[in-house]
């Protein structure tokens, strides 16, 4: 498991993230902690969960959840300095969190307070942005982006507002260091610029959706992650099991995904299926699990620095770690490169 710099930070993450946000709904405590407990035995030290999680279906009474289940494994196992732990502060809209409210310097200390006692811990490694109070076009939304109503003046303002609060925090001891998600190369480059003009925390990573299927990140975002060392954690490298082929030809495998959210996020098109069997033609040929050939690509891009994937058995977790074991020939990533020209953002 080879490990790569958080940024600017000094703190060392593995190449793959353990993701969480099954654990609650889909994963018992029990599971999540075996998964925990594996996940460490085969060098992966990064968890990343958030404050909203589980999902499927995100509710009043299963939120923060996740962070329990973590925190009791933390309360238990007593490793806590083995794992870089990452978590997020919810975005604008999220009901469940603080009425909706934004992102605020109200908000920031106690969405901090409430993930340290649900985790369990002192103090929080990575704390993340679930979206931007602006608005965002992940989640399929980058087809019908419109950022004019965006206001400049209080974008700015925010951004100052939030970076002193969080210094703040620094100074605390309660985090370690800042990241965006869900996050574009304009507001990314904002915030590195307030930080350096009025004071506050370097962000340090951007956890965006970036996959085979989904490239939106390779280009403005490429080159800002590769000229101000803000690397990318990836999130759905998998598209949401897509990648792994288990949905083609009208499959749904029982406690699957797609069994509780039918369009995965809006990934399942016509499209996205043809693109798939062009990946798993290409796996199937060089015999390689496709799993872990795609895993494994996404950490062979110059702007990451990790890979969160998810599992909801053990069997899977086992696949998915198998990635890191994975180099994958030129002539491998060559023809992904040229399925992708063929079948290019596929939803």
């Amino acid at each position: 498991m080879k490990m790569k710099p958080l940024g600017r930070t000094g703190i060392e993450v593995s190449e793959l993230c353990l993701g969480s946000m099954t654990w609650g709904t889909q994963n018992t405590a029990e599971e999540a902690h075996d998964q925990i407990d594996r996940s460490l035995e085969a060098g992966i030290n990064f968890i990343d969960t958030a404050e909203m999680y589980p999902v499927n279906p995100i509710s009043a009474e299963t939120i923060g959840r996740t962070e329990r289940i973590i925190g009791l494994w933390i309360e238990r196992d007593a490793r806590r300095e083995d794992v870089v732990l990452a978590t997020k502060h919810s975005g604008e809209g999220m009901s469940h969190a603080r009425d909706g409210a934004p992102i605020s310097a109200a908000t920031i200390p106690e969405a901090i307070e409430g993930s340290l006692r649900r985790l369990k811990t002192d103090y929080i490694d990575l704390y993340q942005f679930h979206w931007p109070n602006r608005g965002s076009y992940m989640f399929r939304k980058n087809w019908t982006y419109d950022p004019s109503p965006q206001l400049l003046l209080d974008t700015a303002a925010h951004m100052e507002e939030a970076l002193q609060a969080l210094e703040k925090e620094v100074k605390r001891g309660t985090i370690r260091a800042f990241g965006l998600s869900n996050e574009s190369a304009w507001g990314t480059t904002r915030w590195l610029d307030t930080a350096t003009r009025k004071g506050g925390p370097r962000v340090a990573s951007v956890q965006n959706e970036y996959s085979m299927l989904c490239r939106l990140y390779d280009t403005d975002m490429a080159e800002m992650s590769v000229q101000e060392d803000v690397g990318l954690l990836s999130f759905s490298p998998l598209a949401a099991g897509l990648l792994t082929g288990k949905y083609q030809n009208g499959a749904m495998p029982d406690g699957s995904r797609m069994t509780l959210n039918s369009d995965l996020g809006g990934r399942k098109t016509e499209r996205a299926f043809a693109a798939v069997d062009a990946y798993l033609a290409i796996a199937q040929k060089h015999g390689l699990d496709p799993t872990q050939m795609a895993l494994a690509w996404c950490n062979t891009r110059p702007f990451m620095t990790s890979v969160i994937f998810g599992s909801t058995t053990m069997d899977q977790l086992e696949v998915c770690l198998g990635a890191a074991d994975l180099d994958l020939s030129n002539e491998v990533i060559t023809e992904i490169d040229a399925a992708h020209r063929a079948h290019p953002m596929p939803y």
